[in-house]
């Protein structure tokens, strides 16, 4: 494989120590890892022995969320000390070295101890008694211990959500509590009045029950995510990312597209493994960007396709992103029918991507890198088992076993499949380690859906969300096309703010009722809301993927988010197909299989006119009339699909043309 330069490891050793994330050494890590590892060992034990949904998410957030205080920072320090416009103070030459002060500083204080303890007491106190406890939550009659105990937990989440993700999830919740408690001072003829709630009244609905902290977005980071993080980890542990991104350099060898198409198709693999945007593209970035270099990708165009490809990996089966294991909890269908829902809108996904990149290769003159990996078939032979689990998830969920015990009987099947490769295989501290990471990698988005269990309880308890669904139709008129546009607007302006996670339970809960009040299915509404959360990542003016990719390439960052935004284009666009058309849903997978067939083609046809519209090799005559194609065979409809291939035939003899006209 390629070998980072000195340069490039710098750039990724600063991304990783500007995570809030503490670097926890001795005993205390060891602690840690031991804690994470019993939870793991524990949420795989529950698949086959389950215990009574309100006493299994309390028991998974009182050892969560206190490791959320000793693993993440808080920051506090840093930002006094930016406040006051001091730096730290210049270490003598005797003092010891930056990796030994990084360790000491990284040590929890007094403070994120007594955080830790005080989680943990909240959390467990409702376990020494579920069965009263629930009932004085039911009967609106809490003690004052319940209701001091629910405010701790409340400021307790709210801290741990600004440690993981940041301040704005933190005072999106802040406001929807303020708007919960003060809701009596607002006008009832206001659409948002309400008659005000106290504070036993709010604690019992978000402390209690299961629609509050508890709630669905808890449930799911109880059992989905923490099950997949596991497997993500197992597999990592057992040479799988290894694998998979030697497998992608050694698939395309020889055209001067292999290189960007070597990178996303490692992109998609890696991210089966890691199942977040940032995360495969700050892992593959290490390796990919020298290659792209080399083969004279522009850094701008590079970071592209580094942030394309990871996000990429969210939207794509079998794993998806967390928010996808939320679908089929409120859609309450299997987790294999949301993975049938995003087959088709993946492969137009990486369609738009590869022949994006076909197009570059010309734009920007680039040539095939010679890369020392085996031979794809060589790899294949050897290591090709570690498809096996990933195939085995879909194949036993066909077979009607539920996600969770498809995923743990994956889990096993490549931990024991890691004994044909020594140098990864599994032996008992490799699978502690597996385990821990499992766990750990799961705090920050446990912090998130819990906190979200403060939103969703809120809305629920007032009746916000069907309050702003109507007003959302209401200033659209009740135009479906509007009311879609604004929908998209509205959760792409969320995500800028808040991890994809949250942005989906918030929209989920507010903005896809608006589409389903106007004859829109719910699959189809929640998928559509569910794109544009993750779009989020990849959208100016914050795009956390493609600043990560800028951090790597040294490239501009807007212009790195551009190349992404061109790079992912049919992704922002498909979904207002399966939406607004009566034939979308062909697009999810649902109807007859010639009309999914059809529809699919046509969809294929539309995704590469937007690659020769915003490829920038063709002139500004052929971009406009292959814009107006792309729309036209996004509706889906006989008519419109006729008359985009008119078009689009138009535009191609144009450019033909224009080609004979201009001398080489």
């Amino acid at each position: 494989m390629t070998e980072l330069s000195d340069r490039d490891a710098e750039l990724v050793s600063a991304h990783e120590q500007e995570r809030p994330a503490r670097r926890l050494t001795g005993t205390l890590r060891l602690g840690v890892w031991i804690v994470g590892g019993l939870l793991s060992a524990y949420s795989l034990v529950v698949v086959f022995r389950p215990v009574e949904a309100l006493e299994h998410r309390l028991t998974f957030l009182a050892v969560a969320l206190p490791l959320v205080f000793l693993c993440y920072r808080s920051g506090i320090s840093s930002a006094l000390r930016r406040v006051r416009g001091t730096a730290p103070p210049e270490q003598p030459p005797e003092q010891p070295s930056e990796e030994a002060r990084r360790d000491v500083v990284d040590r929890p204080g007094v403070g994120d101890w007594l955080l830790a303890a005080a989680a943990l007491a909240v959390l467990v106190y409702p376990l020494l008694d579920i069965d009263a406890f629930r009932d004085r939550g039911s009967g609106a009659a809490l003690t004052g211990l319940d209701i001091a105990a629910g405010l701790v937990l409340t400021v307790l989440l709210l801290e741990a959500v600004r440690r993981t993700v940041g301040w704005s999830l933190t005072i999106i919740c802040l406001i929807f509590l303020a708007y919960a408690y003060f809701g009596a001072y607002l006008p009832i003829g206001w659409t948002i009045g309400h008659r005000g709630f106290d504070l036993a009244q709010i604690v019992s609905q978000l402390y209690t029950g299961t629609e509050g902290f508890f709630g669905v977005p808890m449930q799911v980071a109880a059992s989905y995510i923490i099950l997949f993080t596991i497997y993500g980890a197992v597999l990592d542990y057992s040479g799988a990312s290894k694998f998979f991104i030697d497998l992608s350099f050694a698939a395309f060898r020889k055209s001067r597209a292999a290189p960007g198409r070597t990178v996303t198709t490692a992109g998609f693999l890696l991210g089966t493994v890691s199942g977040s945007g940032v995360a495969t593209t700050v892992s593959l970035g290490s390796v990919a960007w020298p290659v792209l270099r080399r083969a004279g990708y522009p850094k701008e165009a590079a970071g592209g396709i580094l942030a394309s490809g990871g996000i990429g990996a969210i939207l794509s089966p079998p794993t998806l992103g967390a928010a996808a294991f939320i679908i089929a909890e409120y859609l309450k269908v299997s987790y294999l029918e949301v993975l049938v829902y995003a087959t088709i809108p993946t492969i137009l996904y990486y369609l738009g991507i590869f022949l994006s990149i076909e197009i570059d290769s010309r734009r920007f003159g680039t040539h095939a890198v010679a890369v020392d990996a085996p031979k794809a078939g060589r790899l294949l032979l050897r290591f090709g088992y570690h498809f096996s689990s990933l195939i085995l998830i879909i194949v036993l969920m066909a077979l009607d076993r539920s996600a969770f015990q498809s995923v743990v009987i994956a889990t096993a099947i490549a931990f024991a499949l890691s004994f044909l490769d020594p140098e990864h295989r599994m032996g008992p501290k490799r699978t502690a380690q597996a385990l821990a990471k499992g766990t750990l990698e799961v705090l920050p988005v446990t912090a998130v859906c819990a906190a979200a269990g403060i939103i969703v309880g809120v809305i629920t308890q007032t009746g916000l969300g069907l309050n702003l669904s109507a007003i959302i139709v209401d200033v659209a008129a009740g135009n479906l096309i509007l009311t879609t546009f604004m929908s998209g607007v509205a959760v792409m302006l969320l995500g800028l703010a808040v991890p994809v996670t949250a942005s989906f339970i918030i929209a989920a809960v507010i903005i896809a009722p608006a589409l389903t009040t106007l004859g829109v299915t719910s699959a189809e509404a929640y998928m559509f809301v569910f794109y544009y959360a993750v779009l989020s990542e990849v959208s100016p003016p914050t795009a956390l993927s493609a600043v990560a990719a800028a951090a790597i390439t040294g490239g501009n960052t807007y212009k790195t988010m551009m190349m992404t935004w061109r790079y992912t284009l049919p992704a922002f666009l498909v979904p207002f197909a399966f939406v607004l058309t009566p034939n979308g849903q062909a697009l999810l997978g649902q109807g007859p299989i010639g009309t999914v067939l059809l529809m699919s083609a046509v969809s294929a046809v539309a995704v590469a006119a937007l690659a020769m519209a915003t490829g920038g090799v063709t002139g500004w005559p052929e971009r406009l009339l292959a814009t107006v194609a792309a729309v036209l065979l996004l509706f889906l409809e006989p008519v419109p699909i006729v008359a985009g291939l008119a078009v689009l035939a138009v535009a191609a003899a144009v450019h033909l043309i224009r080609r004979r006209r201009v001398p080489a």
